[in-house]
C-alpha cells in the first residue's frame, strides 16, 4: 500500500504554495526502509523574506481581529484536526516512523481548544498606586511575527505547543519545518487556511541550518520560539543577538527517574518502561533510571523483562510498539555511545545491536539498557534521544538527589515515592523545570500546565496561561488628569 500520497511537501508564503523554490530541495528519508521518500522544496534567501514580508503584512488585520473572531477561528483548527486524525496520523507516521496513531492530531487540537478559550481572556489591568496623577493602566498587545523553529520528533505538536499561543495573542508565524520532518507543518497549514484563518498569518518554508539562520536574523522577526537541541539553541542565541531578538526555547533533556525503596515497585516498572516512548525520542523522557539499592535487581529485572518484549518495527503494523530512529547518522551516533558506555564499565543488559533481518534496511536499535552506570559517564551525562535506558545505583535520599542534579540538564525530574515527607522534600531539591511524583511523563501533565526547563534545557514556558505570556507585550499608557 503507498501511503506517501498523503504527503504534502509544499511551502506556503501568504496565499501561494511554493513546489519550485530558488533554494533547490532536499530528500525525505523513511527511517524504515532507508530509502527516499519524497523530495521537497527549499526555501531561498529571498523566499524566508517573502515569508517574513507576508506575516508583516498579516499582522496589520490579525492583531486587529476581535478577540471572539480570533477564538472562533482557533476552535475551527481544532475542529478540523479532530475530524482528520486518522488521515493526520498517517502523515505524522511517514515523517518520523513513531507508531501509527491519531495521537499527535488530537493532542495538537487540544492545544488550539485551550489556547481558543485564552483568546478572549486577555486583559490589561488598571494601576491605582497614585490616582492623583491620572488614569494608568497597562495593554497586552501581541509581540508581532514569532519564527517557530520545530524539531521534527514530533512537528505536528509543536505546531499547537509552540503556535497556538502565539496565534491567539494575536501574533503572525513563520514556521520553518525540521528537515528530517517536513510534511506535516504542510498540512497544518492547509487546515488554518480551510479554517479561515488569513493568508499570511501562517507561513511555512523548509530548509535546514542557513534557511533557520536566515529567518532569526531576519530584522522583521520579533520573537523566536525553538524546540531542539541545545548546542543549536547556543549558535540561535548568538545569532539573536545582533538584534536582540527575545526566545523561547524548550531544549534537551537527560531526566532522572528516582525509584525509592518505598514505592509502589511493580508500578515503577511499568513507568520505568517509558524511556521506549515516541522510539525513544523525547527531551523528557525518563532516561535516567536511580535505583535504591534494597530494590535494584528486581526494578532492573522487571524493566528488562517489560523492555524485551517492546515489538520494534514498521509503525504501520498492528501490534508494533517502537519504531526505527530517525536517520542513519542517529543510529551511528547512539550505537557508538552504547559501545563507549560498555567499554566504560557499564553492564549491558538488553539490547545494544541494530537489529537486522527483514529491518536491516532501516534504523532499528532495539530498547537497550545499561546497568551499573557511572553518573559522570558519557552515556550518563549526554542526551541520547533513542531507546537507552541508564540505571544508576544508590544508597540515601541525599545521594539520589546529589545523582539526579548531576547534569547540565533541568527539563523533567521523576520519583517514585509512597513517603509525602520525602516527595516535598524532593520536590523541593530536584533541578527541574516540571516534577513529576509516582509519575514519569512525558512531556507537559496538560495543555492548562506550563512547561519548560531550567539550566541548559532551556527558559520561557509552553502551555498555560504561561505560554501565551511568552507572546504579549505589556504597553502601559498614562492619561494625565
Amino acid at each position: 500500500m503507498d501511503r506517501t500520497a498523503a504527503l504534502s511537501s509544499e511551502m506556503l508564503i501568504g496565499s501561494r504554495w511554493v513546489d519550485v523554490s530558488e533554494g533547490g530541495t532536499m530528500d525525505h528519508i523513511n527511517a524504515v526502509t532507508g530509502k527516499v521518500q519524497k523530495s521537497f522544496p527549499i526555501a531561498s534567501i529571498g523566499e524566508v523574506n517573502e515569508a517574513v514580508l507576508a506575516a508583516r503584512e498579516a499582522f496589520k488585520t490579525w492583531r486587529r481581529w476581535q478577540p471572539d473572531q480570533r477564538r472562533d477561528v482557533l476552535r475551527r483548527v481544532a475542529q478540523l484536526l479532530t475530524e482528520r486524525a486518522d488521515d493526520i496520523g498517517i502523515v505524522c507516521s511517514l515523517e518520523n516512523s513513531a507508531p501509527y496513531s491519531s495521537f499527535n492530531a488530537l493532542h495538537t487540537a487540544q492545544w488550539y481548544e485551550y489556547y481558543a478559550g485564552w483568546a478572549d481572556k486577555i486583559t490589561g489591568q488598571s494601576i491605582r498606586a497614585y490616582p492623583s496623577i491620572g488614569l494608568d493602566y497597562t495593554i497586552p498587545e501581541p509581540v508581532g511575527v514569532v519564527a517557530a523553529l520545530i524539531t521534527w520528533n514530533g512537528p505536528l505538536g509543536f505546531c499547537g505547543m509552540a503556535v497556538a499561543p502565539a496565534l491567539a495573542a494575536g501574533c503572525c508565524v513563520v514556521i520553518k519545518s525540521p528537515e528530517l520532518a517536513p510534511f506535516s507543518p504542510v498540512t497544518f497549514a492547509q487546515i488554518c487556511l480551510e479554517a479561515g484563518i488569513p493568508p499570511g498569518v501562517v507561513n511555512v518554508v523548509a530548509g535546514g541550518p542557513e534557511v533557520g539562520d536566515s529567518l532569526i536574523r531576519h530584522p522583521g522577526v520579533d520573537k523566536v520560539t525553538f524546540t531542539g537541541g541545545t548546542e543549536t539553541a547556543k549558535k540561535l542565541q548568538a545569532a539573536c543577538s545582533d538584534t536582540l531578538t527575545p526566545l523561547v526555547m524548550e531544549l534537551g533533556g537527560k531526566s532522572a527517574n528516582i525509584v525509592f525503596e518505598d514505592a509502589d515497585i511493580p508500578r515503577s516498572i511499568q513507568l520505568a518502561a517509558r524511556f521506549t516512548g515516541n522510539n525513544g525520542q523525547g527531551c523528557s523522557l525518563p532516561t535516567r533510571l536511580l535505583v535504591h539499592e534494597s530494590v535494584y535487581d528486581e526494578v532492573v529485572s522487571g524493566v528488562v523483562a517489560l523492555a524485551e518484549k517492546v515489538v520494534v518495527g514498521d509503525p504501520f503494523e498492528p501490534g508494533v510498539t517502537m519504531g526505527p530512529v530517525i536517520s542513519e547518522q542517529a543510529c551511528d551516533r547512539i550505537l557508538g555511545m552504547i559501545k563507549r558506555a560498555v567499554a566504560a564499565g557499564a553492564t549491558l543488559l538488553t539490547g545494544g545491536e541494530r537489529l537486522g533481518g527483514s529491518l536491516a534496511d532501516g534504523f532499528f536499535i532495539p530498547p537497550t539498557i545499561l546497568g551499573d552506570v557511572d553518573v559522570n559517564a558519557e552515556i550518563a551525562q549526554e542526551e541520547i534521544f533513542g531507546p537507552v535506558l541508564c540505571v544508576i545505583r544508590f544508597t540515601t535520599e541525599e545521594e539520589a538527589i546529589e545523582k539526579a542534579n548531576a547534569t547540565r540538564f533541568g527539563l523533567a525530574a521523576y520519583a517514585q515515592t509512597n513517603n509525602f515527607a520525602r516527595a516535598q522534600r524532593l520536590i523541593d531539591a530536584l533541578e527541574a523545570g516540571n516534577v513529576q511524583i509516582n509519575s514519569s511523563g512525558p512531556g507537559p501533565v496538560s495543555v492548562a500546565s506550563p512547561f519548560g526547563g531550567v539550566k541548559q534545557s532551556g527558559y520561557g514556558r509552553q502551555g498555560s496561561e504561561e505560554g501565551i505570556r511568552e507572546f504579549l507585550s505589556i504597553k502601559n499608557v498614562l492619561i494625565n488628569s
